[in-house]
């Protein structure tokens, strides 16, 4: 027997509620309205709409009346669970039923560029983006950041707190789910209004933005967890693998002619040293000055061959050659030159291999993390970060990856967001830094659990040993805190010093002047 909700005329009460948050903000127009309405209805099993007055309101988020929605649903039996990840399948197909058409988003969008210009088109689209609840602000909003002052600036640091953990019965279940291939993945434009499952998103509420890059189709989108503002994903229309080509600064530089407000830039194309996906091309953009671009240039360079291109070494843990100038041509044709010369480039002084051997196939190491913007004096730039994914014996993780004794603070890759100097951190380092914090006020003592493998403090033993020989145990809460703040700064820092191929020393840096020589630049 179907149940019904216990509260009929509350819940038609909020639907009412949503409906003219929608029109409020340009979700639906008036007419939409009676469709929409009518299509909340029918999925909460409602005979009739709310007939009493609506009160005036004017809310900033509608993420308070979509939970009141989530827990009618759950009282009516339309949730199989009302665990987050059921309650976020049913709150996008809400959202969904208070949109317009993705080709009618389109439309908007262009026409904005074309009225106004295409910072306003991207304002009005990322605005709608969060008013959809596609970019879940709420949860966003939960994540530690603060800025950590270093030898090369100010690191951005982030606790990422916003992704919802599963729960253990869908963890469970995920194990005997059947495998599906479609969506392909994340990133395919078949997410478009797909309903979504257990094991991948809802995405009623999203909308996309097609461009073309040098004569192909892409599609741009902001990414639901948004770690900086305006966070967009740039997407192949095709499910083709990521691969760093000539093609790939082409595209970069077309993306920052059509939206010179913002920059972009790919992860690299080789395990280790590349982003979690790298079975569908795409590129991350956005609105943001990371600290990398505000890093200063320490020494230039010049190419014979390439006179209007401005090259320098960047002040920056990682090893980062910086183009600039007014010539698209130039630029291109100089970026794809030195990412044939780097991927061909052994240096094994530097424990630079560009290759390695492994059941007779020839295995290729080197490879280029790319940025692109338009600076301030109006040139293009790119930012090409040079990497390289052998490993070791000493290093089996990477020998340009964050070394071991870094892994109780960051042991994945570091990709994109990270390398421009945005650490992305695990939401697990929350509570722990908080019980050390307590460690470094004498609230709490340091007990035998340290030893124990399974304590969340035992990764953190010999760091918590250094804290307190250097900070003591009796610092205020505040300060405690400020401490920690730091040193997990200091901790990404050499974090970044580790992924960098030539290191900052002056051997490294004298390799990095060899390759530079070799490949046709001269120092200014």
């Amino acid at each position: 027997m179907e149940r019904t909700l216990q509260t009929p005329q509350s819940a038609a009460l909020t639907i009412e509620r949503l409906l003219q948050f929608a029109t409020q903000n340009g979700l639906i127009e008036q007419l939409d309205v009676y469709t929409s309405r009518n299509a909340l209805l029918d999925l909460f099993g409602l005979a009739e709409p709310f007939q009493g007055e609506v009160p005036a309101e004017k809310l900033s988020s509608p993420v308070g009346l979509l939970e009141e929605l989530l827990d009618a649903a759950w009282e009516a039996g339309l949730l199989e669970e009302n665990t987050m990840t059921y309650r976020d399948l049913l709150d996008a197909r809400i959202m969904g039923l208070m949109m317009p058409r993705p080709s009618e988003v389109v439309s908007e969008f262009w026409k904005i560029a074309k009225t106004q210009n295409v910072e306003a088109a991207t304002a009005y689209f990322y605005k709608q983006s969060i008013d959809s609840n596609y970019i879940r602000m709420d949860r966003i909003a939960k994540n530690a950041y603060w800025l950590a002052e270093t030898t090369y600036g100010d690191l951005e640091i982030t606790i990422n707190l916003s992704k919802p953990e599963k729960d253990p019965k869908e963890i469970a279940l995920l194990k005997t789910l059947p495998q599906s291939s479609y969506p392909l993945c994340l990133l395919c434009v078949d997410n478009l209004g797909y309903a979504g499952r257990v094991n991948h998103p809802a995405r009623q509420n999203l909308r996309v933005i097609p461009l073309e890059l040098d004569n192909e189709k892409w599609y741009l989108q902001y990414s639901p967890y948004v770690y900086y503002n305006e966070h967009s994903i740039i997407f192949h229309e095709k499910h083709i693998p990521m691969k760093t080509t000539a093609n790939t600064f082409y595209r970069l530089l077309d993306f920052i002619e059509q939206f010179p407000h913002y920059f972009i830039g790919s992860n690299a194309d080789l395990p280790i040293v590349g982003g979690s996906i790298l079975n569908h091309d795409h590129f991350q953009g956005g609105r943001h000055k990371f600290p990398m671009e505000k890093a200063p240039s320490e020494k230039a360079f010049s190419h014979a061959d390439y006179a209007g291109v401005k090259a320098a070494i960047v002040k920056w843990p990682m090893s980062v050659l910086r183009l600039s100038g007014h010539n698209k041509q130039q630029l291109y044709k100089l970026a794809s030159k030195l990412l044939d010369d780097w991927r061909a480039y052994s240096d094994a002084e530097a424990e630079v291999l560009a290759f390695s051997e492994k059941d007779g196939q020839h295995v290729p190491h080197n490879t280029i993390t790319p940025i692109a913007r338009n600076n301030a004096r109006g040139e293009y730039e790119l930012d090409l970060v040079l990497r390289n994914n052998r490993t070791s014996a000493e290093h089996p993780d990477g020998i340009f990856h964050p070394h071991q004794h870094l892994h109780h603070i960051k042991k994945e890759n570091i990709g994109l967001i990270e390398v421009m100097g945005l650490a992305v951190l695990p939401g697990r380092l929350q509570e722990e830094l908080a019980a050390i914090a307590k460690l470094l006020t004498g609230e709490a003592e340091i007990g035998r659990e340290l030893s124990d493998l399974s304590h969340p403090l035992h990764k953190h033993a010999d760091w918590i040993a250094e804290l307190l020989a250097k900070h003591g145990a009796s610092l205020t809460a505040d300060a405690a805190n400020a401490v920690l703040q730091t040193e997990v700064g200091s901790k990404f820092m050499d974090v970044l010093l580790d992924a960098g191929v030539f290191k900052r020393d002056e051997a490294g840096q004298a390799a990095f002047g060899r390759f530079l020589a070799a490949v046709g630049f001269a120092q200014q």
